[in-house]
């Protein structure tokens, strides 16, 4: 059996009755712990006689308080798509609460991330790296497996290693969305996929998937059409799918559906009584458009947050599974589709 003194940080929460983040926050003397829970902490490292890893201590001495935000070359929309403002709000809420500083590192071309990646990760300018968006064989990922630079994607990796993440449950998101339209009696539903080279646009894609299947109907592949979370991509696709004879769309963004509802308006079709439109974000906008937009809430913000707690978490704890979370969306049902919930 181990020492009292060489207890872990694991064992040490169980005794207290708390996570292992929270011994972490306690031993480094962070604010944001209850004064209850960081007596009763105390008392266990007190009754145990635990002392903390001399590397660990020697670790968050050296520490810049800083922990960046990646974004790759793939979030072409950084700045155009209301989706990033608001998860940087998460981000930045969580960092001040820990006293952290957020560091943004954007690359336009190959060559930039060449030469930008290894020299942050090379000479101890941030803490640890959020990685705002992600691509099949991103590039980024190896050398932050290489470096063991602590680092939390946004958004599910392709890669099969074993990479920390938050992403939002964009599956079951959209196969709700699709159940809805399905039990409203729409059989012809298109879906305007997002990049099929990322997570989030091949997980929206197996939702309408799994919603048919489920309900035994056909999956027409001529109703999938490609997309790029674009307002111009939603517009050029809902042309496509009104000639395919589609009487509902779901849209992977709320942004590509903003498009879709231009193209419908200008091509004299009726919302929701020709063509039900669902979004998938539930951005402010939403509400305001002709008709209001059913969409899918995504937490944006507390992405954000989470992503912020999960990088600390790692950052505190090395070692151990990889963290994975995934948060909860839900159905915000409006005019555009025709119906609300009874």
């Amino acid at each position: 059996m181990a020492s009292m003194t060489s207890l872990t940080l694991e064992e040490i929460g169980r005794l207290a009755g708390v996570s292992r983040s929270t011994v972490s926050r306690v031993i480094n003397n962070q604010e944001n712990v209850r004064p209850e829970v960081r007596d009763r902490v105390l008392r266990v490292i007190q009754e145990t006689g635990y002392r903390p890893h001399a590397a660990a201590r020697s670790l968050a001495a050296q520490r810049t308080n800083v922990v960046g935000l990646a974004v790759p070359r793939s979030a072409q929309s950084f700045f155009a798509d209301p989706y990033y403002p608001r998860l940087i709000q998460g981000m930045t809420q969580a960092c001040n609460a820990h006293h952290l500083a957020l560091s943004l590192f954007m690359c336009h071309s190959e060559k930039e991330e060449e030469d930008l990646y290894p020299r942050v990760l090379s000479r101890g300018l941030i803490d640890g790296l959020i990685i705002a968006s992600s691509v099949k064989n991103d590039p980024l990922i190896p050398l932050l497996l290489e470096s063991q630079m602590p680092f939390v994607l946004v958004g599910r990796p392709l890669s099969q290693a074993p990479i920390n993440y938050v992403d939002v449950d964009n599956v079951v998101g959209v196969q709700n969305a699709v159940r809805h339209l399905i039990r409203l009696g729409r059989r012809r539903i298109g879906h305007i996929m997002g990049p099929q080279n990322s997570a989030v646009g091949l997980d929206r894609r197996q939702g309408y998937i799994n919603a048919h299947v489920e309900r035994g109907l056909t999956v027409d592949e001529s109703l999938i059409v490609p997309g790029d979370f674009s307002e111009m991509s939603g517009y050029q696709a809902a042309q496509h799918l009104l000639a395919a004879g589609a009487d509902a769309i779901v849209a992977v963004s709320d942004k590509t559906a903003y498009g879709a509802l231009r193209a419908l308006r200008e091509a004299g079709r009726a919302v929701p009584e020709d063509v039900a439109v669902v979004g998938f974000d539930d951005l402010e906008a939403s509400a305001l458009t002709e008709p209001p937009l059913t969409t899918v809430r995504q937490p944006i913000r507390a992405t954000g947050v989470v992503a912020v707690e999960t990088l600390l978490d790692v950052m505190e704890n090395p070692g151990g599974p990889p963290r994975q979370v995934i948060l909860p969306t839900q159905l915000i049902v409006r005019e555009s589709c025709g119906a609300r919930f009874p």
